[in-house]
């Protein structure tokens, strides 16, 4: 056996991925912060052009030194704007990147965050986060916090125009530091209600989404609308007190900025009273004491945005590291479908009590299995743990003498059918839904697929055949119709093991002798079924019975012996009513 490629192999033994996938875009970084010397470079150009136009070309009256002085000073501009651009344009390049690099991970740990119902999975999960990274990489942030460090270069060349010049300045960064250092912490404090408010409110809207029909069949949409008014109610009331206070503090920032540029003139006028300095400085000054300040008013504007996604950045990598990059696993080939399931023990995500406690029970390629057992058995739980949704907390689920770890989750799928108690298909195409959404899927497999689930002359009657559109979650079909294609999606490319969960709660008569007929095939065919059925009728195509009562096996083995035994432990007239029409 060869060892399968580690599908996201530059990520391995990375702590951080988000700066791993950085690290790819090290040229353009560089030549960003290349690009940001430049810049700032240049932003003295205003300044030394004031002081040329006060104390050269003025006092001398020559016409050729102010053109010239002119036309200089209109290349430097034209040139610090068309490097803004580049480094822009560069960000923007960074963000697809990086969201290009990310986005296979972040997909796999959105999935693997709703399969384990993981609370984080309520915030929108990683992708949100990631396209909460993307924005601020691809906005005016990060060259707001580059621009950052270089106030203390402006200063420096304040106090070489004048020391008191520099002094003055210094105060009023001070002051604004002081500002954007009070706008951080009143963020950071109230950044958790906000997003704690706004995922419980998400989590409503999508289950009222879900739920529609049954909230409307019972008269409950306007006990949902109250529930959504209140927690909008808080959310807003959140939000707009942040909004006024980052507002208040912005607008003290700019008015201060303002103030410091009209207090750098009266110092420059003083100076200049004084006879310690030229008239060009105090224009010059006031110009350059603007920009030096800038940087500050941009990063307090900056700053929730900063804040938001270095919150994003640290749940997103936290997410990844937990479900992101999967392990490099050998590559095993497709089993025959030998079952060995042994002192299994399932907890459900979210729970402490188990639902399964000690199962254990093997059987050959070619079994059928039949599943009985009261509500609240451990049926479902089963079935999940057999196809790998719920992975065990004790025990082992091996295929062909393989735990199910190890096994990649896609490669396993794909020799397992599935066919839930609830089937939800995915909107697209009937085909597209039996085969599973596979792109190089054949018209042979699908209908062949179709034609053992014995669902091929129903779909022939749909309005456009194998092309018929299925809808949101397949509404467009009846129950009974989403059951049989899904039993054809189970069915898909005849797998090893196939899991059945009450494959006939919706089926008709015709539906109930296709799904007898796909039975007999999969024996044939020599695939291992289970099937969790409160239905007698299921019973007689089964090989072997696993009896389940409160998540323990009470009988395993063949057909007949099982029921025989059950009968004799106990009459049949005072077992529950479920167990009773199973057995």
């Amino acid at each position: 056996m060869e060892k399968k490629l580690m599908p996201f192999a530059e990520f391995h033994g990375s702590k951080d991925y988000i700066k791993s996938a950085l690290r790819k875009s090290r040229g353009a970084i560089v030549a960003i912060f290349i690009l940001s010397v430049i810049i700032n470079l240049f932003v003295l150009n205003g300044s030394i052009y004031m002081m040329m136009v006060y104390d050269r070309a003025l006092p001398s009256q020559n016409m050729a030194t102010l053109f010239g002085l002119f036309g200089l000073a209109t290349l430097i501009y034209f040139a610090q704007g068309f490097f803004e651009v580049q480094r822009s344009a560069m960000l923007a390049d960074i963000a697809s990147d990086l969201e290009r690099s990310i986005n296979p991970l972040a997909i796999r740990a959105a999935h693997e965050l709703a399969i384990s119902n993981d609370p984080a999975d309520r915030t929108g999960g990683p992708l949100r986060d990631l396209e909460q990274v993307r924005s601020f990489v691809a906005g005016p942030g990060p060259g707001a916090f580059m621009d950052l460090p270089w106030i203390l270069f402006f200063l420096a060349v304040l106090s070489m125009l004048h020391i008191w010049l520099g002094v003055a300045a210094f105060v009023g960064a001070c002051v604004l530091v002081v500002l954007t250092v009070i706008s951080e912490k009143l963020h950071k404090k109230s950044a958790s209600t906000i997003n704690e408010l706004g995922q419980k409110r998400q989590y409503l809207i999508d289950r009222k989404r879900r739920g529609a029909e049954t909230i409307q069949a019972l008269g409950m949409r306007h006990r949902f609308a109250r529930m959504f008014l209140g927690l909008n109610a808080q959310l807003s009331l959140q939000q707009a007190e942040v909004n006024n206070t980052l507002i208040i503090l912005s607008t003290i920032s700019k008015t201060m900025r303002m103030f410091i540029q009209s207090a750098l003139l009266a110092v420059g006028a003083w100076l200049v009273i004084s006879g310690e300095t030229s008239g060009g400085v105090i224009f010059a000054s006031s110009i350059l004491a603007g920009r030096a300040l800038a940087p500050i008013d941009q990063a307090i504007a900056q700053w929730r945005n900063f804040s938001s996604a270095r919150t994003s950045w640290a749940r997103l990598n936290q997410t990844l590291l937990k479900y992101g990059v999967p392990e490099a696993r050998v590559a095993l080939s497709k089993p025959k479908g030998r079952l060995e399931v042994s002192e299994l023990q399932i907890v459900p995500a979210g729970q402490e009590t188990p639902t399964l406690h000690g199962v254990s029970f093997a059987c050959e390629p070619g079994a059928i299995v039949g599943v009985i057992g009261a509500s609240g058995a451990g049926k479902s739980s089963l079935a999940r743990a057999l196809v790998g949704i719920w992975p065990p907390s004790g025990g082992t689920i091996r295929l062909d003498g393989a735990t199910l770890a190890q096994w990649e989750s896609d490669t396993l799928g794909g020799f397992i059918g599935y066919l839930p108690q609830t089937v939800e298909l995915l909107e697209g195409t009937v085909a597209q839904n039996i085969a599973r959404f596979d792109p190089n899927a054949t018209s042979e497999d699908i209908t062949e697929a179709a034609k053992q689930a014995g669902v091929h002359e129903l779909i022939l009657h749909l309005p456009d055949g194998y092309e018929t559109e299925v809808g949101e979650e397949g509404r467009r079909l009846s129950a009974g119709q989403r059951q049989r294609v899904g039993l054809a999606r189970a069915l898909y490319q005849k797998p090893s093991l196939v899991v059945l969960d009450e494959p006939n709660s919706n089926l008709d008569p015709a539906g109930e002798q296709a799904l007898a007929a796909a039975l007999i095939n999969l024996r044939k065919n020599g695939s291992t079924a289970v099937v969790v059925t409160h239905r007698q009728s299921m019973l007689r195509f089964a090989t072997h019975i696993l009896y389940l009562a409160d998540g323990k096996v009470v009988a395993f083995g063949p057909r007949d012996a099982v029921l025989t035994a059950i009968k004799e432990r106990s009459n049949v007239q005072t077992m529950p009513e479920g167990e009773a029409a199973s057995a």
